[in-house]
């Protein structure tokens, strides 16, 4: 990867603080980095490496602040960009909002992460848990003792701190999914994938090893079992604590957790998803009149089932005022600084269909501007449901102990980028 240097600079291109790594680059390049970025903002010709002569900025910005990266090498950039990302989460985790401020109320303890996160431009430790045992905010409380560099740094397992102890052993299993979704405005789906997650929250004694079994069709081949639905996951991306070579030969996930929160997966199935939540939309513009608005939203899923904190985002006219609704259930409201009405609904069972109206008026000189046709946006949550099928098999718990421990597993399906266009 190689990177020689690391500046996080205010949103004027001034250093808040930066680390030079291998000396390689001279630190007065970071000085062209802004001007260069300004210019390809003014061209619409934005882009995420930036080179000045032989040196390449590998930026991305977060709140009021950028990350730079500097390098002279011919560097993995989609590595380096996963750094810049993790020290992201890593400040976050300190500081718990990232920015210029925060920078500078703990410039101790930035010059302190960077300098354990990064040697010689190769990432070390990056574990935020582990981190915090021994960089703290409270640096001049230490005690002497307590300064030790835990041998979780330097152990095979980096991820989790020996000596653990728990009253009660329990794992909670969290499998998330996520629908996107984006439909014409005759009612095609055009594009539609899930994107899913299992998170864990470990509480266990010692140094268990966990055997996580799913329903994956890779693996029901493998082991010749036809019968049973299966699930076929693309895209898999494991927490560094999953043994890879263990899932390539027999798609076992095995694995030493990290204590407490963490996310153990991530997977995308490419499949056709039936919209779960169903919108049909009339919206008639009168001119210089009044715009109608009807919505009829329809739930498409199991009537056993019930969708949580459902939200429907309508686009109005954004010189569009005097508003007046109607619903069969749930409350409706404008939001003039998005130019849209939301449609909330506490709880949406399943099969159900419900009605929203909504009327406008508008001005009677016609705006001269060329509006665009947003599309009707949808935020939901359904508990203990996931689309794809996705299963828990089972949650081996394995410690030289032998105690026994509890597995629970819950599942919630979620809107994504969730998209219907309108005709109007």
């Amino acid at each position: 990867m190689s990177a020689s240097a690391v500046f996080v600079l205010d949103l004027k291109g001034k250093v808040l603080i930066c680390r030079n790594y291998k000396g390689d680059v001279d630190m007065n390049e970071i000085d062209h980095f802004l001007p260069m970025l300004m210019q390809q903002e003014e061209e619409g010709l934005l882009c995420p490496v930036i080179t000045h002569g032989r040196v390449h900025f590998l930026w991305i910005k977060h709140s009021n602040i950028y990350l730079v990266a500097v390098t002279n090498k011919n560097s993995n950039a989609s590595l380096v960009y996963a750094f810049l990302y993790k020290l992201v989460e890593v400040f976050t985790e300190y500081f718990e909002e990232l920015e210029e401020e925060s920078i500078q109320d703990n410039f101790v303890v930035v010059y302190e992460l960077l300098d354990e996160l990064m040697d010689f431009g190769f990432p070390q430790t990056t574990d935020s848990k582990i981190l915090q045992e021994y960089i703290t905010q409270e640096g001049n409380k230490l005690e002497v003792a307590k300064t030790r560099v835990p041998t979780t740094v330097t152990n095979a397992v980096s991820w989790r701190s020996e000596g653990l102890k728990y009253k009660k052993n329990e794992v909670f299993i969290d499998v998330i999914e996520s629908i996107n979704v984006l439909v014409n405005a005759n009612g095609t789906v055009m594009n539609s994938d899930i994107v899913g997650s299992i998170k864990l929250k470990t509480m266990l004694s010692g140094m268990p090893e966990l055997r996580l079994g799913l329903n994956d069709r890779a693996l029901f081949a493998l082991t010749g079992r036809g019968k049973g639905k299966s699930v076929l996951m693309e895209d898999v991306k494991f927490h560094q604590c999953v043994r890879l070579s263990r899932f390539e030969n027999d798609r076992t996930i095995s694995f030493i957790p990290p204590d407490g929160e963490s996310e153990l997966m991530s997977y995308r199935i490419n499949t056709h998803v039936k919209p779960l939540i169903w919108i049909e939309s009339v919206i008639e513009k009168f001119s210089h009149s009044r715009v109608e608005i009807m919505v009829k939203a329809r739930g498409q899923f199991k009537k056993q089932s019930m969708a949580n904190n459902v939200e429907i985002n309508v686009p109005v006219p954004s010189d569009a005022d005097s508003p007046r609704f109607k619903t069969s259930t749930g409350q409706a409201k404008y939001v003039p600084e998005k130019n849209m009405v939301v449609w909330t609904i506490k709880s949406f069972p399943g099969g159900k269909e419900f009605l929203m109206r909504a009327h406008f008026g508008l001005p009677s000189v016609e705006n001269e501007e060329v509006e665009g046709k947003p599309p009707i946006t949808v935020n939901f949550e359904i508990p203990y449901f996931t689309v794809s099928g996705i299963q828990v098999r089972y949650m081996k718990i394995i410690e030289k102990s032998g105690y026994q421990a509890l597995p629970w597993v819950r599942y919630i399906t979620q809107s994504g980028d969730y998209q219907l266009r309108t005709n109007t």
